[in-house]
């Protein structure tokens, strides 16, 4: 990373020499505690939201349609969006977060630290379906794409700033994010986002209050509120930094050393044994895994290198650092959505990369700078190219031909009744749940109404069909075959 020695040692404006190309925006916000706000008609500010704001309905669009082709081509990544539609479902109601799916009587605030979750209660009770949580994942990447696109404006200008904001919101990150479906980081993208322009423009106190809240997100993002206040303090901000780094500490603490051991059924936090910093650190060919290798290149390309040049770039190395030193494969690669949380913070570091690098007195940096944004935006493009980009499918015919077994699924969705429970396997799990109990099969479970099973969800083969699973699981109980057909399948209990 960059030295602090001249980088960030300053309490300087954003638009200062030191800080920001020298021809930055006048009407940008000065240094906290000197002088007055410059007066700037409402109707300039107006204008400066516009192109956030249509940068931000872009990657809603873009990501709405993806999911929705998603929805309606069956397409199930994991049980985690049945998961957290039973969370919100019980934050609607206002109870506890107890997930059947996880175990009978299971509280989900016992597998991670997220009562962050609980804003969405009130979405869920207004539009009471799994849907829902895709859109407002979608929302929240766009609302962090405005952002990052409001600050790149100021900071790189009007054409720049726009390819910047767009590049963000087709980042890989965010991209794999969305095929994974929801979980409860995407609460974050927007906060980190605003924190870290904050961060750019030496707003420090605003940073803070777009931070505080991430502690709540997630438990780990206790560490990465550290980190942003870590870096106020190399900026010489040392009262919201050490505010900051104290307050994820504590957070941090509390979640993992009280609220998940009170609450897990275990009485520990579940993910803490995955951490093996010794077997790893001991280990090059796990340190240097070509997976983690290539996580780090891309975050380098995609931001043309530049977030190495900002300090922010050390907001990072808290999630790379957990993820890195876990024994769980799944952690370090590009799939799943575990690097949507480094996207806010690696263009935003560019973003105050570039500018340091436009007011350089080294011409070659300045050349660079001024050559950065697109690099950027061509790296974007060019991930379109990847054989594994997400939304990709969009640009064929796959995206617009109707599953043909979709009929046979609103066949079983129709036979299963509301406030019905069931047993299930992955499969049809996600469009089962926000009526009734809906359990996994893979726990012991109350003998369920309905037993539903399909291909690709997990169910032992042997077992045979929706029939074959209830008599393997639930002997004591009869049932009845009420459809078998793609793949799909419905056991119905009869009698008492």
């Amino acid at each position: 990373m960059t030295s602090v020695e001249d980088e960030v040692a300053t309490d300087a404006p954003a638009d200062a020499s030191a800080d920001g190309p020298a021809d930055a925006p006048a009407d940008g916000p000065p240094e906290e505690g000197t002088g007055e706000r410059q007066a700037v008609p409402w109707l300039r500010r107006l204008r400066g939201l516009v192109w956030p704001a249509v940068v931000g309905a872009i990657v809603l669009t873009g990501y709405c349609l993806y999911s929705v082709w998603q929805w309606n081509s069956l397409t199930i990544k994991s049980w985690d969006l049945g998961i957290f539609t039973q969370v919100v479902e019980r934050y609607a109601a206002l109870s506890a977060p107890i997930v059947p799916i996880k175990g009978e009587g299971y509280n989900l605030l016992g597998d991670h630290f997220h009562p962050l979750l609980a804003v969405l209660g009130p979405v869920y009770a207004v539009f009471p379906h799994p849907f829902t949580l895709l859109v407002v994942q979608n929302v929240c990447f766009a609302v962090a794409a405005g952002i990052v696109t409001w600050s790149a404006l100021r900071h790189l200008g009007p054409v720049s700033g726009v390819v910047v904001g767009l590049a963000f919101g087709a980042s890989w990150g965010l991209q794999f994010a969305v095929e994974a479906q929801f979980h409860e980081v995407a609460l974050g993208i927007p906060l980190l986002a605003g924190s870290l322009a904050a961060v750019v423009e030496r707003r420090a106190w605003w940073a803070v209050v777009w931070a505080a809240p991430l502690v709540f997100v997630k438990e780990d993002l206790g560490l990465t509120v550290v980190a942003i206040g870590g870096v106020l303090v190399l900026m010489r901000r040392w009262r919201p930094g050490l505010a900051l780094i104290a307050w994820g500490c504590a957070w941090f603490a509390i979640a993992v050393l009280v609220v998940l051991p009170a609450l897990n059924h275990e009485g520990a936090w579940a993910y803490g044994e995955q951490l093996d910093s010794t077997s790893t650190l001991a280990d090059h060919t796990m340190l240097l895994h070509p997976d983690k290798t290539l996580t780090v290149l891309l975050l380098v390309a995609a931001t043309a290198g530049f977030v190495l040049r900002s300090p922010i770039g050390l907001v990072l190395l808290p999630t790379l650092g957990w993820r890195f030193l876990s024994d769980n494969e799944v952690y370090w690669g590009l799939p799943w959505h575990y690097n949507a949380i480094l996207m806010p913070i690696a263009f935003l570091a560019a973003v105050d990369g570039v500018s340091r690098a436009v007011a350089s007195p080294d011409r070659r940096w300045r050349t660079w700078g001024d050559m950065a944004p697109w690099v950027i935006g061509a790296a974007a493009v060019g991930f379109f190219f990847f054989a594994q980009a997400p939304l990709r499918v969009l640009g064929t015919a796959e995206a617009y031909i109707t599953n043909p077994r979709a009929a046979t699924v609103e066949e079983i969705l129709a036979i299963v009744p509301d406030d019905a429970s069931v047993v299930s396997d992955v499969a049809l799990m996600n469009y089962l749940v926000g009526t009734g109990p809906v359990y996994w099969l893979g726990h012991d479970n109350p003998t369920p109404d309905y037993v539903v099973v399909g291909d690709g969800g997990g169910t032992p083969t042997e077992w045979g069909d929706a029939l074959g699973v209830a008599q393997v699981l639930h002997p004591e109980a009869d049932y009845e075959l009420a459809l078998a057909r793609d793949g799909y399948s419905v056991a119905r209990r009869t009698g008492s």
